[in-house]
């Protein structure tokens, strides 16, 4: 199959299709991950976007859906430089080109990955448009197509990603009440095996909803596009900020700041990775973390609100962790739990959380 891929700024480029074929549009964003494509294309934070893999070699060890972090592929189509059709991993199931085959979405290989992420670098994150198919598909005004598409701010990508109904994940310790705005798997995984009795609610929930459950903690999850979206769980922050502890990751770490009157902005072409490096400004330590997203607080907001910083990007100064310990407030930007990435940071996040929910400082 032919693999046409056209970005808002008018580049256009061509290559070999693979996965299911069809025209799909998205915002395009790069990952720098070598490994755990498994994980990267299952993670709801990439709903509405377009995900190019800056690692040339995809799909060598094969599909085996026991690092899926959903049920189904997330990214609208896929980029990358070389895909493998014949993985060797004795856990493999299927090719990643059939993985997407199954999922009923495009992909586009044998371009040249690198162009494309300093272009990204450079202009920033863009619309952009994917059509695989044959040779009708040279016909097509990509191009356009890409620039026709609204913006992602402007999409409820929540509504997507979330849970239909609440479910529990039972256990012997603090409940908590976990607000599923796109959450991934080994999230609840880190929290299960901490014990805690897991209450999982759909984002659009209300503040009685949560009261039901009468929960020592309130958890609000990573997910995808604008933070400011997320109006319910904002108005859920800031009705129950200093009455339980809240906890929150990555899209969670922004709601949470903008409920307690920070504000949010647009990264140019985001955090997407295994290798962000994040400084810890109490004990000094520098962890390698694994993260996904376009937004991000804007650190002087921070000012004036019951929260403090804790953990800045290494990189960019960015805000990668907040705190208020009047409020029993903890989150941050980067993902603890990985999958795909370093795992670093997962037992001082996650065992932080249960040592406030169990009334802790």
């Amino acid at each position: 199959m032919i693999g046409v891929l056209g970005l808002e700024d008018g580049t256009l480029v061509e290559g070999y299709g693979f996965g299911a074929p069809g025209i799909v549009t998205g915002e395009i964003v790069f990952t720098t991950v070598m490994s755990g494509y498994e994980e990267a294309l299952t993670d709801p934070s990439y709903n509405g976007q377009i995900l190019l893999f800056t690692y040339p070699l995809q799909g060598n060890y094969g599909v085996s859906g026991d690092e899926f972090q959903s049920d189904r592929m997330w990214p609208r189509g896929m980029v990358c430089r070389h895909i493998w059709p014949s993985p060797k991993h004795h856990r493999s199931t299927r090719t990643l080109a059939e993985f997407l085959v199954d999922e009923g979405r495009p992909g586009i290989h044998g371009v040249d990955t690198r162009m494309l992420t300093v272009r990204i670098r450079r202009l920033g994150a863009m619309k952009a448009a994917l059509a695989v198919g044959e040779s009708e598909v040279r016909g097509i005004d990509i191009v356009q197509v890409a620039r026709d598409q609204p913006s992602i701010s402007s999409l409820d990508l929540l509504s997507e990603v979330t849970c239909r109904s609440p479910y529990r994940i039972r256990g012997p310790g603090p409940r908590l009440a976990v607000i599923d705005l796109g959450i991934k798997r080994h999230i609840l995984k880190s929290l299960e095996c901490r014990g805690f009795d897991l209450h999982v609610l759909p984002a659009h929930s209300s503040i009685s909803d949560i009261e039901a459950i009468e929960p020592d903690g309130l958890f609000i999850s990573n997910g995808p596009g604008d933070p400011e979206r997320a109006v319910s769980a904002i108005e859920a922050v800031r009705h129950f900020a200093g009455s339980m502890p809240i906890f929150g990751i990555c899209l969670g770490h922004q709601v949470i700041s903008l409920a307690l009157g920070a504000r949010t902005f647009k990264l140019k072409f985001g955090h997407h990775g295994g290798n962000q490096p994040v400084k810890d400004l109490e004990s000094r330590i520098v962890y390698i973390t694994s993260q996904n997203h376009n937004f991000a607080v804007v650190p002087e907001s921070v000012e004036g609100t019951d929260l403090e910083i804790t953990q800045l990007n290494a990189n960019d100064g960015t805000v990668e962790g907040i705190r208020s310990r009047y409020l029993k407030i903890l989150a941050v930007q980067y993902h603890p739990e990985a999958h795909p990435g370093p795992m670093c940071t997962e037992d001082p996040f996650f065992s932080s959380v249960l040592k406030i929910a169990s009334g802790g400082d």
